[in-house]
């Protein structure tokens, strides 16, 4: 009787262990030290916050950055929409919100680049000016590099795309490309919080 029972249920297999991607890891390893990076430089931010004995201060100069923010945390979504067609094969689609991704992260960054021209020529903000200017440029300029750099990785993900040399098979490539871009996004939320809203009171 046991015997018939054991023959009838099914027997399940073990699934080989793997080593785990390369990429994923090596990922990883750079967004953890990204991160301890952006640590360093948001816990001086945050120490030397309303330390200037001199203006302008914060809440003089500093306006809160809805559209350059909503374009870039909506980057994230539109990457994701991308990563999605190009598991379909719907290259056409993947380089339109590929495209628009970029287009995003573009705009953000001609916001910065436009804010630090008001805060410089018109403001007299300059990185030498007191303690909020070099730990404001510091920490937002730290950020804008990892713009720069992301934008840089999705625009050579495009054109290798536009040449047909991207398809599904290299969708964890492109993966990777959209971790760190995501983790750009997560970074803005704490300098948004940090730079933009609790140093307005100072």
């Amino acid at each position: 009787m046991d015997n018939a029972i054991n023959q009838t249920l099914p027997v399940e297999e073990e699934t080989p262990w793997r080593l785990p991607s390369i990429r994923k890891v090596a990922m990883i390893c750079l967004i953890t030290t990204e991160t301890a990076l952006f640590t360093i430089f948001v816990v001086a931010y945050l120490f030397y916050i309303g330390k200037s004995l001199n203006g302008p201060y914060p809440y003089e100069v500093l306006h809160f950055p809805w559209w350059a923010s909503a374009a870039l945390f909506g980057s994230s979504g539109t990457i994701m929409i991308a990563e999605h067609y190009l598991k379909k094969g719907k290259h056409g689609l993947f380089n339109l919100w590929w495209f628009i991704t970029i287009a995003l992260g573009t705009y953000f960054l001609g916001f910065t680049a436009y804010e630090w021209y008001v805060l410089i020529y018109k403001e007299g903000l300059t990185i030498s000016t007191n303690v909020f200017g070099s730990t404001f440029y510091s920490l937002v300029g730290l950020h804008a590099s990892h713009v720069i750099v992301g934008l840089f990785l999705l625009t050579i993900i495009l054109i290798s795309s536009f040449r047909k040399k991207i398809d599904h098979e290299h969708h964890e490539h492109v993966e990777m490309i959209s971790w760190y871009w995501h983790f750009v996004d997560a970074i803005w939320v704490v300098v948004l919080l940090v730079v933009y809203v609790l140093s307005m009171n100072y």
